[in-house]
Order: structure tokens, then sequence, then C-alpha cells
């Protein structure tokens, strides 16, 4: 692929909560951004790539409280616990950040201002549920209750889990606290408004001009039509988050500073990198493009609210914002009593995560479609494709070009046409990865690999070592093998960094993207060390298990803190 123009792009994804572990639900969103991001750098564009925790919002408060820290406690130990999990799985941030910052403080009172200034934010009284005991307004979720429609116990303040049902509060049948197990009351407290329907023309243009998937625009088409909604940006005391600027005990809705948490995020980066000016990213009319990789479950928040609170405070829109679906593991939901609830910490402790990130790559397309963790199917492809295929060429041909031929590939190319067959596909692999289309990318990566057996297979090196005057043959069938086993790696450098970082010193070569048109030619390698071994099916269930056992301490250690 020939680069002419390089681009500069800022990327995100959605902002982990500071109240628990990362998921293998949550690391299928940062490993797909983590892949599109590498494949950037990869090709030779400017490319940074900047998140952080979201750390703000009444459960924070509660879980500090619980645990007996403060919550600027509670959030450094999960921040710590997060960017462990991150750096273990390659996810490659340029910055980590929090959204308890000063400078998304600045930001969001920035934004604030610019809308009330604008006359976009309303003020007005409603009528909320109170916990008396607790002395705090109560968000749905903290309301539980019988449910109206189905008579189910124990359901939430919003929707039934048992039968589908949403609701209001109000609704429920003998409505309690989850906090404090009162029965809540009717109390009034005035509440600030971002007036949403004022951006109703600029959202509906927005969300048409191909910055979302189609599927995404369709949804948010629903909420247009029906007509806007203002939205509550305000929470009462006591609030863990930031105060409203000339407001008293009135705090940011933790969803009007998270998104902005993005550019705190850049901006401490900036201000910590000399070639690098905030303005240029986010000022309106940029030439430099952003992206947000988020769940489809908080598109309204990155669709409408975001777009429109930007546009008031004269900042650039995004260039795309780009959903995806869930993760289920074996066809269903992730389950605790099963033990496929797994903590990316757990993962790590019994499995490699480059197979997690191959096995997502060859699942993942641009669509906002669920994925499935099969774990059979998990276990088949990574020990076929990775250490069946890919690995095979190189440890079925380096051991010759070691013994033999001290280390050194031929000093021509036996097998031009072979090679420039390989080099070929880099134009479809590369629009593959740009689209996000990494399940197409893996599948005419994989097709390469197994024309490499095929060729190995054929030519039967290990025959021909055996007979007198075919030194030269093996030494270029080998130098021919090792050259398309280097030409995979380039291409599945952005999915497996790690394994790309060994066999790039087994081979002495920096594996650039630019290397797939340049064999290697009379060049020296190193000895060949495996660079992947086979899953085993018994971590598997000693994962699986291990998973029960987290969930078994955590319900006992709520159980104590309750």
């Amino acid at each position: 692929m020939t680069n002419t123009t390089f681009r500069e792009i800022l990327v995100t994804s959605a902002l982990p909560y500071a109240n628990g572990s990362i998921h293998l639900g949550h690391m299928l969103e940062y490993i797909q951004t983590d892949i599109w991001v590498r494949f950037q750098r990869h090709i030779g564009n400017t490319c940074h790539y900047v998140c952080a925790d979201d750390a703000h919002g009444t459960a924070i408060m509660l879980r500090a409280e619980q645990e007996g820290i403060t919550p600027e406690q509670l959030i450094a130990n999960v921040q710590a616990e997060h960017e462990k999990d991150f750096s273990n799985f390659s996810v490659s941030f340029d910055n980590f950040y929090s959204t308890h910052s000063p400078e998304n403080r600045e930001f969001s009172e920035y934004i604030y201002n610019a809308c009330e200034a604008k006359g976009h934010i309303a003020s007005r009284t409603i009528t909320q549920a109170f916990d008396p005991e607790k002395q705090l307004f109560l968000a749905d979720r903290f309301i539980k209750g019988t449910c109206p429609k189905c008579k189910t116990e124990d359901q939430y303040g919003d929707n039934c889990e048992n039968c589908g049902a949403t609701y209001s509060p109000a609704d429920l049948i003998n409505p309690k606290s989850a906090i404090s197990g009162a029965t809540p009351v009717q109390k009034d407290s005035t509440h600030l408004f971002f007036k949403l329907p004022d951006f109703e023309a600029l959202l509906k243009d927005w969300t048409r001009s191909g910055s979302l998937q189609s599927e995404i625009a369709n949804k948010l088409a629903e909420w247009l039509d029906s007509g806007l909604q203002e939205w509550d940006i305000s929470r009462d005391a006591p609030y863990f988050g930031f105060e409203i600027p000339g407001q008293e005990d009135k705090f940011f809705y933790v969803w009007l500073d998270a998104p902005i948490g993005y550019m705190a995020s850049f901006k401490n980066l900036c201000d910590r990198t000399a070639e690098l000016d905030f303005d240029h990213y986010w000022q309106k009319n940029s030439s430099t493009e952003l992206y947000h990789f988020i769940g489809k479950d908080i598109i309204n928040f990155h669709g409408l609210f975001w777009p429109a609170m930007l546009s008031a405070a004269e900042f650039r829109t995004p260039t795309a914002v780009y959903a995806h679906g869930f993760l289920t593991v074996n066809g269903q939901k992730m389950s605790k009593s099963r033990g496929t609830f797994i903590k990316a910490g757990t993962y790590l402790r019994h499995l490699n995560p480059e197979y997690l990130r191959y096995y997502f790559a060859a699942k993942l397309n641009n669509k906002v479609d669920d994925l499935d963790l099969n774990l059979e199917d998990f276990v088949q492809r990574v020990n076929s494709d990775l250490v069946g295929k890919v690995v095979n060429i190189a440890s079925r041909s380096a051991g010759f070009i070691s013994k033999k031929f001290e280390g050194q590939l031929s000093a021509v190319i036996s097998e031009p046409e072979l090679l420039q067959a390989f080099s070929d596909q880099q134009q479809v692999i590369a629009e593959y990865y740009e689209n996000r289309e990494f399940g197409k990318a893996i599948k005419s990566i994989m097709a390469l690999a197994d024309q490499a057996n095929q060729y190995i297979a054929d030519k039967e090196p290990w025959v021909l070592a055996k007979q007198e005057g075919n030194e030269q043959q093996v030494q270029d069938i080998c130098s021919t093998g090792l050259n398309m086993f280097r030409m995979l790696m380039i291409y599945l450098k952005p999915v497996l960094p790690t394994m790309c970082d060994d066999a790039s010193k087994f081979l002495n070569d920096e594996l650039s993207w630019q290397g797939l048109n340049t064999p290697l030619i009379g060049h020296g390698i190193e000895k060949f060390k495996p660079l992947m071994t086979r899953i085993e099916g018994l971590q598997i269930e000693s994962m699986l298990d291990d998973s029960k056992v987290e969930v078994a301490k955590e319900l006992a250690l709520k159980a104590k803190l309750s």
C-alpha cells in the first residue's frame, strides 16, 4: 500500500468505569481499537490513542464509603489495576488518564459556560425518589422492588430482567432503596437541563453524514423523529464529581464530563509533548481526524449529546463514531455462575493475551453485531491458525538455515512470483484493516499461510537435505519459506505485537509495512525459538474455575461490606 498523504488521527475508546475490574467484554473494545491504531501507525500515519477512567458518580461515592476509603483512593486503586491489565494485553495508549482531573474540570466548565451563554441551558423543578436514611436522591438503578407487570421481586427501578418490561420507579410494587433498604419518598429539586432540541437540525445532518454506521444512524433517527428531549445534566449533593459553576450543591452528571474526558486526556498528553498542539486536533474545521470506538449501549451519548455539546462550544465534531456489539461466551450472556464472566486479570493468569487478540480479530467486522467467544472454537482456531500454520512455516524452515547455512538466507530469490503474490495482497489487507473488517483481513492472511505451507510441503526440503548436491535448493526453499513467514508477520503486526517483536528479533528485521516490497536476501537470522505454544483444554477449565472463585470472593466481600 502506497501512502502518499500521511494522516493525523486521534482515537479514543470508551472510558471504563472506575468502580471495578476490566473483563473480557470490555477487552473486546480495547483490542478492536488497538488493532486499528497499530495498523494506522504501521502504514506511517500519525495516530494518537488516549483514554481515561470514568471516575465520577454516585456508584463511586458509595463503593468508596463501603470500603472505608476516599473516592480518590478508590479511583487510584482501580486505575492502577486497569493500567496493568491494558498493558498486559498490549493496548498501546499514548495516555491513560482520569476524568477526575484539573483538565477535565476546566473543559467541563468551559463547555457548560458556553452552552449557558448561548441559551442552551434550562432550569426547572422535578420530583425524584429520595432515600430518607442516606439523604440522597436515587437514580433508577438504586431503587428495587416488584415488577408491576410480571410481579417478579427484586427488580431495578427502570426495567425488569425477567419479563423485559420498562417502567418508571414510581410504578414498582413495594419499592426500596437498594442502598439502605428504606422506602423512598418523593422530593422536589431544581435541576439544570441541556436543551438538546436546539440542535435537532444539526444532529439530523450529522447523524446522516457518514460519521455513523447505518444501523446506528437508523436507531438515532427514531429519537430524532419522535422529538428530542432536554437532557438533565445536574445531580444533587452528596455526589462525587465537579460542582457546577454558579450553583450551590449541584454537580455535573457523570455523563456530561465523561466524554469530555477524551479532550482532557489529550490535553494532558499535549502538555507533556512539545510537538503536540491541542487546538490543532480539536478546533472547529480541523484537518485532523477524530474517531471514537464505543459499545452500542452508549450511542445516544456519543451520537446526540456529544456532537451537540461540542458544536455549542465551537469545537470540532468527531470524524466518526464506531460502535460494536456485546461479547457473549459460548453463545450466552457472560455468566458469573458458569464462570464465563471472566476478568482480564483472571484470563491473564491462564492464557497468552495474544490468543484473545487473534480470536477477536478473526471474528470482528465493522457492524454492530454481538461477538461470541466460543471457547472450543477459540482453542481450535488459535492452535490451527497460529501454531499449526503461521509458526509452522518458520519452524520448518529455520532449522536448515541455522544448521546448514550458518543462519544465512539465499543471495537470490528463487521464487519471485510467489513472494510477489504475497506482496500483491497488501492493498486489499490494508483496506480491510482500515474499514475495521479484521475478520476478512485474517481470512486473507491465513489463505497466504496455507499457500506457504503447501509450498514447503510440496518442495520437501527435509527429503532434499538427506541427498548430496541439493544444498542450494534447500537453502532457496527455506529462504523463500522464511520470507513468506516474514510477510505474514508484517500483515499480523497490528494484531500480534508481542509475537511480532519475537519474530523481529529472530529475523533481524523490523517488520515494517514498507518491507513487504523488499524480501530479505543474503540476510542473517538468529536461531529459531518457539513463538507460540498450543492452548490446552485444561487451561480453559482452570480459567473458568478460577473465575467462579473470583465471583464467590466478590459476593462474600459485598455481603461483608453491606
